[in-house]
């Protein structure tokens, strides 16, 4: 790679050119730990709260935050959670933290992690993607699924091809197979909803009978407010992107 003149780096250094990741608050901990109060005393358990915590904090684009997250005494299916947001974020700002989150892991745990791709495509796997994407698609969309990939076909005919294929049939829905750990239709949508909101944008489902309340209109206010908390902790303002209209998961 060539070396970057001083001028050109001045300019993507500008102070007016978007931001770099942002450096943890001082208060970050302490807001993850009111969160998890908060869920264990709905009776959510671990994971609905991570991953919205986990989304927030990716799209707010604070890897030290995610590090600290990561850090506190829960289970950490964090890089599976992050790799969803790619969906919602873009695949530098999900790179960068996931790279980051890794190389802070320390060696006793990270020795433990898998090396092995769970998502590589085979011939067999290859003819699963469709019915799979078309399944978790419809499961959102029904009873306009069929209307809105037509919409993004007359935006561009690629453009339902990439979206159910490279995305609901092969990121966002769980692969098939034992050894593949699924994170499963209820996270993804909340990584979805975390995601939009903070950049911010719009964002569920009935889920299981101990999680009923995360379903009904207070739980989802309170998600909401999750995901606006840790934003605002993070930046101290709303969310980072702009805002994506009528986005849903």
């Amino acid at each position: 790679m060539s070396k970057l003149s001083p001028a050109l780096k001045a300019a993507i250094n500008a102070p007016f050119a978007r931001r770099g990741p942002v450096p943890a608050s001082k208060n970050i901990a302490a807001v993850y730990l009111a969160i998890q109060r908060e869920a264990s005393s709905h009776s959510l358990g671990v994971f609905p709260w991570l991953a919205l915590t986990t989304a927030a904090t990716m799209t707010a684009n604070s890897p030290a935050s995610l590090t600290l997250l990561h850090d506190l005494p829960w289970p950490n299916p964090h890089l599976r959670l992050g790799l969803k947001t790619i969906s919602f974020n873009g695949i530098p700002r999900a790179l960068n933290q996931l790279v980051h989150l890794r190389s802070a892991i320390p060696a006793e745990i990270a020795a433990q992690l898998p090396t092995t791709p769970t998502r590589t495509l085979t011939p067999e796997s290859i003819e699963q993607v469709q019915p799979r994407a078309r399944a978790l698609w419809n499961s959102i969309y029904d009873p306009h699924s069929d209307k809105l990939v037509d919409k993004l076909e007359a935006a561009h005919p690629d453009l339902p091809v990439h979206i159910l294929s490279n995305h609901y049939g092969t990121l966002l829905s769980d692969f098939p197979g034992a050894n593949n750990p699924a994170v499963g239709r209820v996270l993804t949508s909340l990584v979805a909803i975390a995601c939009l909101r903070a950049q911010p944008g719009e964002g569920g489902e009935e889920v299981g009978e101990s999680e009923k309340w995360l379903g009904g209109e207070e739980g989802n206010l309170w998600a909401l407010g999750v995901v606006d908390r840790v934003v605002q902790a993070i930046t101290g303002e709303g969310g980072s992107f702009a805002t994506y209209d009528k986005a849903k998961l």
